[in-house]
């Protein structure tokens, strides 16, 4: 993994840029900016799928502790029924970028897309296993959208927040299909808009949803 671009001083400020979220059916998409600092190097730094949960939250607040700059922006579910999930996660990754506050030389954005910076931009595809900065990025919007959605798990007990984490695992599914979507859900998602749907024909008949 390269911590800085092509191991070259040309660049002195190299930003990474990851989101989480865009897979889930419930919960905003989160994405994170780092600037990490050459003189305070962090062991461990990798694709934070790759990881365990408790290593990426240690590494989460090492990387909060250490990098020059780090900032996290979000698009929330309104935001992605109205704009779609791509557009809204380019939304959340300049938001990330702006909140850095300083001038960046060059940013690495994982995956194919540009989000429109105000900088040099290049787009790697599995850029969070390539360049320490975007693996870094991805580690703290990782902790951070999935301590939010253990929140969420408080408010909303059936859903299984808490460990789906918004993902359409079976459990998940199975519960949407019992009690239809909650406010966190995207409704504009294939199984909340079907369940949406069901909730509606239930409705309209007469008949009761299940508590």
């Amino acid at each position: 993994m390269l911590p800085f671009d092509e191991t070259s001083d040309s660049y002195k400020l190299v930003c990474g840029i990851d989101e989480v979220g865009r897979g889930p059916l419930a919960g905003p998409v989160v994405a994170a900016a780092v600037v990490l600092d050459p003189d305070k190097p962090i062991d461990g730094i990798e694709d934070s799928k790759r990881l365990q949960p408790e290593r990426r939250v240690v590494l989460a607040e090492s990387i909060r502790e250490h990098s020059a700059y780090w900032s996290l922006g979000r698009a929330e579910v309104e935001e992605i029924e109205q704009l779609n999930i791509l557009q809204a996660t380019m939304l959340a990754m300049r938001r990330a970028f702006r909140g850095l506050r300083t001038e960046v030389d060059i940013a690495y954005i994982d995956g194919n897309s540009d989000p429109g910076l105000d900088c040099r931009s290049v787009t790697v595809v599995k850029g969070d296993a390539k360049f320490a900065c975007i693996g870094a990025a991805s580690i703290i919007a990782k902790v951070a959208r999935d301590r939010e959605m253990q929140s969420m798990a408080k408010l909303f007990p059936e859903y299984g927040f808490e460990s789906n984490k918004g993902y359409p695992t079976v459990a998940h599914l199975d519960a949407l299909k019992k009690y239809g979507p909650c406010r966190i859900h995207r409704s504009t998602f294939a199984p909340v808009a079907t369940a949406l749907h069901e909730q509606r024909e239930f409705t309209e008949s007469g008949l009761e949803i299940a508590p």
